[in-house]
Formats: structure tokens, C-alpha cells, sequence
């Protein structure tokens, strides 16, 4: 059905620009001939897929810090440099030690065997072997609690928190299925009963560590077996953790509490890496051709890095793949952009959008970068939600909002509604926002993102669709060639 409607769309693009960006008084016989071009090339030649199943199922996890992030930079890089792209590259930046994966074990031995629903957290330590053992409860008690259960602690399994009774249970709100204001970004995640203070927390969080405690187990927020998986480095003398599947743990915890006989098997396999404790971030770029204006630049990124759990289908192997086709479709129908376009895949953005910082920082914060800074006409990200672009987020700058709105007219057959005012967060526009650039992200779909498949253990290939793929990289090169051919800036 999508696949008809972008073929159909493709026959129809002469008209919809004449009746759309053309009564807008935007140039009309060259941008006709180019939006006819770009959606023949990513329809009929797309090679879209090949950059998402290469990230997917070739690589698959590319946690930032990870030999497989590196591997598929790596790819990106080559990649672009074989399909014409200019300057292709990676930007070495400061990170910290990565983390690997070896192996895991989570599973029941009484008063039954059952294999258990669970993951290592991201930089989990390792445990010192497999623990076979009773697990002991420690969910609602206070710190002084704990800290009175000290000596029973020593290599134990820990159950850090309650049964599991808040559950993410809805998707964030579609903004362009109508013109009612709705809340922007993601639901926020349920607080655990029995939740204790940051106080208590940090004293519980010092008693377990100096217990020398084997494993900490908490749950997820998901359901039906759906995990909710990140971490952090937490340094020297870490417990080891895992996080279960709700229904797993929360079958435990009433097992416990009804005095039955429980004995799991948990073990952790990981390694820390050091040799290099840097991340990288992809660049190419497709040179201006305006003496006057190539030194400027429009920017079009995604990040590549992600999560561990799952394969980062949908965050963000879609958005690092559309963007790749993106930079393909426009090197291959010849486009002369007026402004350099440059295409960036971000390391690090899942720990506080780290790999895109790190670029502002080298190129367009300070003094030294002022010229830089101007010349950075806009920048353009593709993350938060996966399906069809419907629309874009605005930032709040209404000037942007009326060229987005001219751009879109021509792609509403394609699936495109409308571009809203208010702008998102949490993503890798924001680095820019930050040095004064103006940066933007699209509105996709949301149906299950939330609820299923952000940062979770079933983010995998069937999540995200080829002609979905497709219709985003048609879209980011539409809009990433209108911003390098503006006769003036784009709007601050």
C-alpha cells in the first residue's frame, strides 16, 4: 500500500510543486526536475535497506564505546566515501572506557525450572562466577533496614524494588493528528512503590556495595516480556545488575513473599574495554557550489549509536540509515547544492547526545569558531519514532515554520500532514540549539514506540518498514537541498 502511494506520488510531483512551493514564489523549473529526481532515485534505486540491514542484522547493538559502534562508523564512513560523498571521515572524541557483552544467565532452578526474561545493564560488572541462591528482598525497606541486613548480603541476589505496579502503557501523542496542542516527548517512566528518597537511596546504594552484594535484580516497566534496558558506567567495586522482565520478577517477589522455596542461577560475562576510550562520530559532505555561498553549511544527522539489549532498529538504525540515503540519492541525480550539505552520524547521543556535542565543540562554540558558527546555516536530525515523517517540530521559530510548511506541500502525498510550532527534546538538535545554530527534528509515528520499542529488547528489524525508510529519506533530502539553495540565511 505505501509502496503504491510513493510510485504514484512520483508521477505526480510536477504537479504537486506547481500548485504548491512554486505559488510560493520558491524557484520552480530546477526544483521541479530535482524533487522528481529524488523521488524516482529513493523509490525505483533505493539503497536504503542496505544501510539499515548492515546496522541491523549485520552489526546489530552498537552501544557507543563498543567495538561494534566502531565497526559501523567505520562502515558509514567507507560507505559514503564509495557512493561519491566528499571528505568522508571520522571525528575522534573523548568517551571513556567502552563495554562488552560476553554472555548471561537468568534463570529459576526451584521450586521449578523456567528460563527468566532479563538483561545485564549497559557497563553491568561482571559477576565473580554464577550465583546459585535464594534471592533476598530489599524493595520498600528503608536504608537503616538494609543496612541491618549487611551480612546477609555477601554474594547474595538482591531484588532491589517492590512487585512492579506502574507500566508504560501509552504512546507519546501523535502532534499532527490534529491542530489540538498536545504534550510533546516521551511519557514519563511509572516511579516504583515504595520508591525510596535520593537520600536513603545513596545509603542503601553505599550498604551494597560494601556488602560485596553478588547481583542486583530490579524489573522493568514494560509488559508482556517487554525489557527496558540502559546503564551507566558506575565505576570502580559496581554491583553487577540485571533488569527483568516485570512478570518474571514480580512472579519471584510473590514467590518470596508466600514463603516458597526459590533458588535462581544469575551470572554476567562482560568485559571493559580501555585500549580505546574514544567514540566517533561519521562525516561526508556534498561540496556548495556558490562561490559566495559554499562555505556555508546545512547539516543533516542521526545518531548510530544504541542501546544493547535490542538491535537499535528503530533508535536509530532507521534515522542513521535514512540519512546515509538521504546524502546517496542526492550525489546520484547530481544535484549542485548552492551550500555544502554535510552528513554526520552521531556516536554517544544515548549518553546525553555526547558524539554531537562534542562536534559543536570542536567546530562552532568559541571565539575561534565565530565564523564557523554564522556559516552553519541549519541543522537537521532524524530520531524519536520510527514510520513515516508526518511533519516537523518547529523549535518555536515561526520563520521556519512557514519554509517548512512551503516544503512540505509538495510531499503530502506522500504521507506528510503538517509541521507544528513547538519544539522536542532529548535528541541531537539540541547541541546545536545550544551554540545558536537552529536545529530541528521531524514528527514520525509513534504507535508502539513508547509503549514497546524505545530502548527495549525487541527494537529489532521488524519494527521498522521499507517504505517508510524510503519516504524519510526523500523527505530529509527534499528538505536538506531546499535549505542549501535559500538565497539568504535560514531564519534564527
Amino acid at each position: 500500500m505505501r509502496h503504491s502511494r510513493i510510485a504514484a506520488a512520483t508521477c505526480a510531483a510536477a504537479v504537486a510543486i506547481g500548485g504548491g512551493i512554486a505559488a510560493q514564489g520558491v524557484r520552480t523549473a530546477d526544483d521541479r526536475s530535482v524533487l522528481d529526481q529524488i523521488r524516482r532515485e529513493g523509490t525505483e534505486r533505493s539503497q536504503v535497506m542496505t544501510a539499515f540491514d548492515q546496522f541491523v542484522t549485520v552489526i546489530g547493538a552498537r552501544l557507543t564505546g563498543s567495538p561494534a559502534h566502531k565497526q559501523a562508523a567505520d562502515w558509514a564512513r567507507d560507505t559514503f566515501a564509495r557512493w561519491g560523498l566528499a571528505n568522508s571521515h571520522l571525528e575522534a572524541w573523548e568517551f571513556g572506557r567502552g563495554w562488552v557483552l560476553d554472555g548471561q544467565v537468568i534463570e529459576m532452578l526451584e521450586p521449578r525450572y523456567m528460563p527468566l526474561i532479563g538483561y545485564a545493564e549497559a557497563w553491568a560488572a561482571p559477576t565473580k562466577s554464577e550465583i546459585n541462591g535464594t534471592p533476598i528482598m530489599i524493595g520498600g525497606r528503608s536504608a537503616a533496614d538494609v543496612g541491618a541486613m549487611r551480612d546477609k548480603l555477601a554474594g547474595a541476589i538482591v531484588l532491589t524494588q517492590p512487585i512492579q505496579t506502574g507500566f508504560v502503557r501509552e504512546d507519546r501523542p501523535q502532534p499532527t493528528a490534529s491542530d489540538a496542542p498536545v504534550r510533546i516527548g516521551a511519557p514519563p517512566m511509572p516511579r516504583p512503590a515504595g520508591a525510596p528518597t535520593q537520600a536513603d537511596a545513596r545509603q542503601i546504594q553505599q550498604t551494597l556495595r560494601g556488602a560485596g552484594v553478588g547481583v542486583l535484580l530490579r524489573p522493568s516497566a514494560g509488559e508482556h516480556g517487554t525489557v527496558f534496558v540502559l546503564g551507566r558506567d558506575q565505576g570502580e567495586n559496581a554491583v553487577p545488575s540485571m533488569v527483568l522482565a516485570a512478570e518474571h520478577y514480580n512472579m519471584i517477589a510473590r514467590m518470596l513473599q508466600q514463603g516458597l522455596p526459590v533458588k535462581l542461577r544469575v551470572g554476567i560475562k562482560s568485559r571493559f574495554l580501555t585500549s580505546d576510550t574514544n567514540s566517533y562520530n561519521a562525516i561526508a559532505d556534498l561540496p556548495g557550489t556558490d562561490p559566495a555561498l559554499r562555505d556555508q553549511v546545512v547539516v543533516l544527522g542521526a545518531h548510530l549509536d544504541s542501546w544493547h539489549s535490542g538491535a537499535g532498529a528503530s533508535d536509530n538504525g532507521h534515522g542513521a540509515a535514512a540519512v546515509m540515503e538521504a546524502a546517496r540519492i542526492l550525489h546520484a541525480i547530481g544535484v549542485r547544492p548552492r551550500r555544502t550539505i554535510r552528513f554526520a552520524l552521531w556516536g554517544g547521543e544515548e549518553q546525553g547526545l555526547l558524539g554531537s556535542k562534542a562536534y559543536v565543540r570542536q567546530h562552532l562554540e568559541g571565539p575561534a569558531n565565530a565564523k564557523a558558527r554564522d556559516n552553519l546555516a541549519v541543522y537537521l536530525n532524524l530520531d524519536a519514532g520510527m514510520g513515516p515523517i508526518y511533519g516537523w517540530y518547529s523549535e518555536n521559530n515561526a520563520a521556519a515554520k512557514s519554509l517548512f510548511d512551503r516544503w512540505l506541500e509538495p510531499l503530502r502525498d506522500l504521507g506528510m500532514r503538517r509541521n507544528i510550532l513547538p519544539g522536542i527534546g532529548n535528541t541531537d538538535h539540541l547541541s546545536f540549539k545550544a551554540a545558536g545554530v537552529p536545529g530541528f527534528n521531524p514528527i514520525e509515528d509513534y504507535t508502539t514506540y513508547d509503549v514497546r520499542t524505545h530502548h527495549t529488547n525487541v527494537d529489532m528489524y521488524e519494527r521498522v518498514r521499507a517504505e517508510d525508510l524510503k519516504q524519510n529519506a526523500i523527505v530529509l533530502a527534499w528538505f536538506a537541498y531546499n535549505a542549501s539553495m535559500m538565497d539568504g540565511m535560514f531564519p534564527r
